[in-house]
């Protein structure tokens, strides 16, 4: 499958009352932590791949009403080394295959012991090249996901995305075009560097790998 998938930066409130014009339905926030690995084979930045473990807790009515996140006694965030209600994720993402989108082929599957996932990479030779945190609130609109990512150290953004099969993106891509204008954004002026990329450029790191 690939992911069509267009973002800018926004200002949250801004878009949660174009959200609420368009009658989108809310369906949930999380809080992820994101660790990326370096390959020992290959340099993920230049063949613009990505490899992630993701750690993903329920913000809704785990977090206490207010959703902010959960830490443990000693202040790490609780989905950093996997709380009772954290999900598990390994992911890879293949290279950006057109320039009017972040569309990528993606592989996502559940992994049950994520510290057992992180030996082996670990063992296999991938190494942490870094973490990224952020806040997601999903809503849907017109068989489209719309999420406000608040990204630690990075900022605020939006974004649409769609899961489809290779001969659907052009037409995915349309209609996520389309949602980003309803909601009041241009389309030419989307950010199509990853998450990862824009942390490690505010940190004026080398890497540059994509997400």
């Amino acid at each position: 499958m690939y992911e069509v998938e267009v973002k800018v930066r926004a200002d949250h409130d801004e878009v949660r009352d174009r959200l609420a014009d368009i009658d989108a339905t809310r369906v949930r926030r999380v809080r992820q932590v994101d660790t990326y690995y370096d390959a020992p084979h290959r340099d993920f930045a230049e063949t613009d791949e990505a490899l992630r473990i993701r750690r993903e807790t329920v913000a809704d009515g785990t977090n206490g009403s207010d959703g902010e996140r959960r830490v443990d006694d000693d202040g790490v965030d609780a989905a950093a080394h996997g709380s009772p209600d954290t999900e598990t994720r390994i992911t890879y993402k293949g290279p950006l295959v057109e320039t009017e989108s972040k569309t990528r082929e993606e592989f996502e599957t559940a992994v049950a012991d994520g510290d057992a996932a992180e030996s082996i990479l670990g063992g296999l030779g991938f190494s942490p090249a870094a973490t990224v945190e952020k806040d997601r609130e999903f809503f849907s609109v017109d068989g489209y996901t719309v999420t406000l990512d608040d990204v630690a150290r990075v900022g605020e953004f939006v974004e649409v995305e769609r899961e489809v099969a290779e001969a659907g993106i052009e037409t995915a891509r349309e209609g996520a075009h389309a949602v980003l204008r309803e909601l009041g954004f241009d389309p030419d002026e989307q950010i199509r560097t990853s998450y990862l990329g824009l942390l490690l450029r505010s940190q004026d790191l080398p890497n540059d790998s994509s997400e």
